[in-house]
């Protein structure tokens, strides 16, 4: 099966689209001929591209690539696969990644806001992070305050899970490119994503889902009205995930959004503990 998982991916089968037939089917081999008529695959050419590439692929020789680019695969039901993200509605049934996959079944914490921030978002770290060293930290491994985020974690000796927007044999922002090369190493990087495929705009909001799904709380430092981040927050509180912000300046357009959430009901973060008190057992 996961052979079969793999090449689907490769063929260019969605996440979405794989819980749609998994529904549908109640298995992955719905490439078979009995299935492909009710697929219709005359009737969708994009459909029809994927059926005709997949029966092209060669699973021995996907694993012999991944293995070459030193990329790691867990899926869905194996018992590294992160217990968390099993919770969410369209979880990816496998997941690529580079790194210790076992630092994905730790407590976590997600820590998101705005490419563009102030100092602000490094003194909040710089406050809250010793505190918080016990949890491991996810974000997204984009420039600004995800940055921000995994190189504090570190810093403050926790660990912390990068989740990329596209497959591994790219990379985007080059801004994170170091940092991102030293968490694979040390850390853990995930994608959903085949090593091929490069970025897309779409996907970045689709890849934010992961981000509150792999950690049990979401915190946005600083946001501004309309921003990713607040994609994450909206995510994360459809999967019964804890939401935290941290409030900002009036006058500042880096804090509209997040002051703006905590208006809406999310809970406003002061301190360190204020977000500890919902990580006890």
């Amino acid at each position: 099966m996961n052979d079969l998982i793999l090449k689907l991916i490769y063929a260019g089968f969605t996440t979405k689209q794989l819980h749609q037939y998994y529904r549908q089917f109640g298995c992955f081999d719905f490439v078979t001929e009995k299935y492909e008529m009710l697929l219709r695959e005359g009737q969708d050419e994009r459909l029809r591209a994927k059926l005709q590439c997949l029966k092209k692929l060669d699973s021995t020789q996907i694993r012999q690539n991944l293995s070459r680019d030193q990329i790691q695969t867990v899926f869905y039901h194996e018992s590294d696969y992160p217990v968390l993200l099993k919770e969410i509605y369209d979880f990816p049934f496998v997941l690529f990644y580079r790194g210790d996959i076992k630092l994905a079944q730790n407590k976590a914490l997600a820590i998101v806001g705005g490419r563009e921030r102030t100092d602000y978002t490094k003194q909040v770290l710089t406050r809250l992070m010793p505190e918080l060293r016990d949890l491991t930290i996810v974000s997204g491994l984009a420039k600004g305050t995800d940055a921000d985020a995994h190189l504090a974690a570190m810093e403050h000796g926790s660990r912390t899970i990068g989740v990329l927007g596209f497959g591994h044999l790219h990379h985007y922002p080059s801004e994170t490119a170091l940092l991102r090369r030293h968490m694979e190493e040390h850390q853990l990087v995930v994608s959903e994503y085949p090593p091929f495929a490069g970025p897309k705009t779409w996907q970045f909001p689709e890849r934010n889902r992961l981000i509150s799904g792999l950690a049990e709380g979401v915190l946005v430092i600083e946001s501004k009205k309309r921003s990713g981040s607040l994609i994450t927050l909206d995510q994360a509180l459809d999967q019964n995930r804890n939401v935290y912000c941290i409030p900002g300046p009036v006058t500042s357009q880096y804090s509209e959004g997040s002051n703006l959430k905590i208006f809406e009901g999310a809970k406003m973060c002061l301190k360190a503990s204020d977000i500890l008190e919902d990580f006890i057992v």
